[in-house]
């Protein structure tokens, strides 16, 4: 059996993997190098073109623990990207961003890696492409007034930096403010114009409590005329809506769990790990719920400021689930978290509504 054969056997499971594994330690190093470099470079290939972007991946993969397995997607990322002459901005930045290696392993935990990285990749399927891969091309989505996200991100760092948590949520509520009217006059200033249609971005949901987790970013994303798909074997939710709304969602969602963990560790029990257990994720629910409501009580307020505005916002609101059905015309809806812990549905309550949104 040759090196190439022994490779997809292993990866496919007609080979047990120690198996495998010991052949390739013993075989000629340059096949072995060469057969793993094909094999990867085709389920690459297949994932980036079939949707996955350089960051989601790296983050499925790094997700496993195993920082070889991770340093070789970004290696992978940035080699697919160097193949074309035309790369989206977007992938290009987020290859970018990935981290670098570091010291390069030993060969056998690099063949123990590759090995194992071939059949993590092989069970992820083809996902919704919402960036072009290389070679590819498509219409760039209108960018948000970077002048408005930098006033919300200094909002929301004040908020996630103070101690006291009645000042923090008055932060919030006054980024949401900030969100709000800025997603209503980019509705009033663009209504009409074909170019400015709803798009779709991933948004990584990390464990523990991930259910718990995006439900808080749909009720972010539901009070800024956005909806969520959540992916939970996939680690992610897809949020739809239009760019100027999904920025705000993005930002206030991150700097919300921040601010939910920090209030979550000063409230929690001192004893009992089942009993934390409960407490977290009773919060967690409690504070998403609460979350909305006050952040849809801003957007409410806001859009009452403008008359001419509800027919525009419904006609958005028409083309953001058009958009959302297409990309997941079957979708279930999740089952709501337990509530095992009183005392942390009521402390996440208290968490959200320590101060007046106005």
């Amino acid at each position: 059996m040759s090196v190439e054969d022994v490779v997809r056997e292993v990866v496919s499971g007609a080979i047990g993997y120690e198996a495998g594994l010991d052949a390739l330690t013993v075989a000629p190093a340059g096949e072995v190098d060469a057969a793993l470099a094909a094999v990867l470079r085709d389920a690459f290939d297949r994932l980036f073109r079939g949707g996955w972007q350089p960051a989601e991946l790296h983050r499925v993969v790094a997700r496993l623990g195993d920082p070889v397995k991770a340093a070789l997607v970004a290696e992978a990322a940035s080699a697919y990207a160097g193949r074309f002459s035309q790369v989206d901005p977007r992938w290009a930045a987020q290859v970018s961003s990935l981290p670098v290696a570091g010291r390069r392993p030993d060969r056998i935990t690099l063949l123990d890696s590759s090995l194992g990285l071939l059949r993590e990749l092989r069970q992820l399927p083809p996902i919704e492409v919402l960036i072009p891969p290389p070679g590819t091309t498509a219409t760039l989505p209108g960018k948000s007034d970077n002048r408005i996200l930098d006033r919300v991100r200094a909002l929301l760092a004040k908020a996630e930096a103070t101690d006291f948590p009645a000042e923090a949520e008055a932060y919030s509520a006054k980024a949401q403010e900030l969100i709000a009217r800025h997603s209503i006059e980019e509705a009033l200033t663009t209504a009409g114009r074909a170019e400015v249609v709803p798009h779709a971005r991933r948004i990584g949901v990390d464990h523990p409590y991930e259910s718990e987790k995006a439900s808080l970013l749909d009720a972010v994303a539901r009070a800024n005329h956005c909806h969520t798909v959540w992916s939970p074997e996939l680690g992610f939710s897809t949020i739809f809506g239009f760019d100027a709304d999904i920025d705000g969602v993005e930002l206030l969602y991150t700097s919300l769990l921040v601010q939910a963990n920090r209030a979550m560790a000063r409230d929690e029990p001192a004893k009992g790990k089942a009993r934390i257990k409960a407490f977290r994720r009773s919060f967690l629910v409690a504070y998403a719920v609460r979350i909305g409501e006050r952040l849809a009580d801003t957007t409410r307020h806001e859009i009452e400021q403008h008359s001419d505005l509800l027919p525009v916002l419904r006609n958005r609101e028409i083309q953001v689930r058009e958009v959302m059905q297409k990309a997941f015309p079957r979708t279930v809806r999740a089952r709501g978290s337990r509530i095992d812990s009183l005392e942390g549905w009521e402390s996440g309550r208290a968490a959200a509504d320590e101060a007046e949104l106005r």
